[in-house]
């Protein structure tokens, strides 16, 4: 190193010690810029990744389900709590109690006088089929009623069944006479019950009678393969009578909609019960 550049440095070194240290700011200044902008697009990016859009069927559908599983939730606790309670009291006023009694020692005093009377007399041999109807309610009634209800399977008011005309048949509706309205129902009311209510029951099921091979399939051995030879079989008290009315459930008779809330008009138009001879048709056709 000659004089002249040790001189030169000597005299120059505090600018070029300016110099470096204001590089090293531009540079420490550019490098945290570098770093900022690096860190604002990560975070800008970290964001994307973070608010991402969910379809607004995807969001109607969790809240459907949400809606489903907080009404389960409400059911089951109001399910538990009712089988935790047991089963709710029930009240029966002591005006309900007499009115039973009075109703179930009438019906002993009518059974044990029937008793002492002689038969009645059996209707023409060309009546042989009757039909009986339920009109009025049994609450309180004897246990001898209540076992004949059952054996005409008439549990339900307005519920009727076909009967076939005996000794025995008769003495039963005798028995249940201020129950139930019995008479002879012509063809005409015999086919519009079986066509529009007939019924029969398979399993725990009442499956409508619509379809000949069914009935063909269950009442073959009976020679009945058709709706028209099970009409026939009930109104004519034939050789399967029996076993075509069992196949038959009772008919659930009804009464509209306006007349129901008019329960005092609807038994009026109806009339008394027991025996209604011929006049059982137009009961038919009110409840049919």
């Amino acid at each position: 190193m000659n004089v002249h550049t040790a001189v030169s440095r000597g005299r120059y070194a505090p600018l070029m010690l300016t110099y470096a240290t204001k590089k090293k700011k531009s540079n420490d200044v550019i490098s945290h810029r570098q770093s900022s902008l690096e860190i604002s697009t990560m975070a800008e990016s970290e964001s994307k990744k973070v608010i991402k859009l969910v379809p607004e069927y995807l969001l109607k559908k969790r809240k459907a389900y949400q809606a489903i599983k907080a009404t389960q939730a409400k059911l089951a606790l109001l399910e538990k709590r009712k089988v935790s309670k047991g089963k709710p009291l029930k009240f029966k006023r002591l005006e309900d109690f007499l009115k039973d009694s009075h109703r179930r020692h009438r019906d002993d005093t009518r059974i044990r006088r029937t008793e002492h009377r002689p038969p009645a007399p059996l209707p023409p041999t060309k009546n042989r089929l009757a039909f009986a109807v339920r009109i009025r309610e049994i609450k309180g009634v004897s246990p001898k009623v209540m076992k004949v209800i059952q054996m005409l399977r008439l549990r339900k008011i307005f519920s009727g069944a076909f009967v076939k005309i005996n000794k025995t048949s008769v003495a039963m509706m005798k028995m249940v006479e201020p129950y139930v309205a019995w008479g002879f129902p012509n063809l005409k009311s015999v086919r519009e019950l079986i066509l529009k209510r007939g019924q029969t029951r398979i399993g725990r099921r009442r499956v409508p009678l619509t379809d000949n091979t069914f009935i063909e399939q269950h009442m073959g051995k009976h020679s009945i393969i058709c709706l028209e030879d099970l009409i026939h079989e009930i109104y004519s008290v034939g050789r399967s009578f029996r076993a075509a009315n069992n196949f038959l459930l009772p008919f659930k008779l009804s009464v509209a909609r306006h007349a129901a809330k008019d329960k005092a008009g609807i038994l009026k138009d109806l009339g008394n019960p027991g025996f209604r001879g011929t006049d059982i048709n137009s009961i038919i056709r009110q409840l049919n």
